[in-house]
């Protein structure tokens, strides 16, 4: 006891302290060593490959024989029957026409796989024509055939519908109206032009490309992108031109878009024919401007050529376009020939399919443009 009262302050606070401390270390280590005997133990003695995850059983109801037609051909032969309403009995598939002459076939392919490979050739943009090794011309092989036409003697029509390719069920139905003998004339800019031309082509028409041109009032009427313009450097006019000519294949020729300024301008004019006779396309003037250069300029560079004799739907009524055609009649048979321009549009449309139904019975012989393009 005096001992303690006597010891420093310090010193009995360092024996109280060793007296108070535990051995935690130790305690920590025993119970590791338990829970690792735990452990080993559980895994030797409990049958648990799941390892305590919890399961549920489901039943499954298996489809691998579900499939009759399968199961019967695994096992052997087995017939299959077509729907009778789909394939009636006793018809037969109708083959694809293919050799040099015809309306769907040029050179030993159908019409709607379009230009053929021996008279393209290809660009930056996309295949274009030209004339092939042989001498063969685009202007000869897409033509509709009209031999039996020429050689009758009897006055001969052409109807160029303008306008196609923008709209694809408009065109689609077009098509699906007008007669074979009628020439489609489409614009460079539709979306599915590879179907519309197609469609057209394997249906007998032969086709004419578009090329939009400067008129004298451009900018404020414009024709449409890739505009061939008078003043711009020729490889710049031509760059659009081949442009232009990549957007489907197949046609014998091309037929202006407006054009009044740049079809008067010989500088500007020139090397567009120039190409097209080292091409062998044909161009067909529309007729709407009296400046244009076209017949001299297709004559020099030997480009099969014609010139539209009237436009039938300037005024897109019905009794309009009916007089129209009866002076185009009047035309072809003073002249023994004309050539009419109309547009898409559905009245005008219905009511060419309908004058053309009649038209033989008059004397006169409904013929592609190229016909009558010499």
């Amino acid at each position: 006891m005096t001992d303690d009262l006597t010891t420093p302050l310090t010193g009995r606070k360092r024996r109280a302290n060793s007296r108070r401390r535990l051995p935690v270390a130790r305690t920590l280590f025993g119970l590791l060593v338990l829970l690792a005997i735990g452990f080993v133990a559980r895994v030797l003695l409990v049958d648990d490959p799941d390892g305590g995850r919890p399961r549920q059983e489901v039943a499954i109801t298996s489809t691998l024989q579900a499939n009759s037609v399968a199961n019967a051909v695994s096992d052997g032969p087995v017939t299959i029957e077509a729907d009778p309403q789909q394939y009636p009995a006793g018809s037969a598939l109708t083959a694809v026409t293919t050799g040099s002459g015809g309306p769907s076939s040029v050179l030993g392919l159908p019409s709607m796989f379009g230009a053929l490979p021996d008279l393209s050739e290809e660009t930056t943009d996309g295949p274009i024509p030209r004339i092939s090794a042989t001498g063969l011309t685009p202007f000869v092989a897409y033509a509709h055939p009209a031999e039996a036409a020429l050689a009758s003697g009897q006055p001969m029509i052409a109807i160029v519908v303008t306008g196609l390719g923008i709209n694809e069920q408009g065109s689609l139905n077009a098509i699906d109206k007008l007669p074979s003998a009628m020439t489609l004339a489409f614009a460079p800019y539709g979306k599915a032009l590879s179907t519309t031309v197609a469609a057209a082509r394997s249906a007998g028409h032969e086709v004419l490309l578009e090329v939009p041109l400067e008129p004298f009032d451009y900018p404020q009427n414009d024709p449409g992108p890739q505009t061939l313009l008078t003043g711009e450097p020729t490889r710049a006019n031509l760059d659009k031109l081949f442009w232009l000519m990549s957007r489907f294949g197949g046609y014998v020729g091309l037929i202006n878009n407006m054009g009044a300024r740049f079809t008067a301008s010989a500088a500007d004019f020139s090397p567009m024919m120039e190409e097209l006779g080292a091409r062998g396309l044909g161009y067909l003037d529309d007729g709407s401007s009296n400046r244009s250069l076209a017949p001299q300029l297709a004559k020099g560079n030997k480009v099969p050529f014609s010139r539209a004799d009237l436009m039938i739907d300037d005024n897109p009524a019905r009794a309009a376009i009916l007089a129209a055609l009866a002076s185009l009649e009047a035309k072809a048979v003073e002249n023994g020939q004309a050539i009419g321009i109309v547009s898409a549009l559905p009245i005008s449309i219905t009511s060419i399919a309908e004058w053309a139904r009649d038209l033989e019975a008059k004397g006169i012989l409904l013929v592609p443009a190229s016909a009558l393009m010499k």
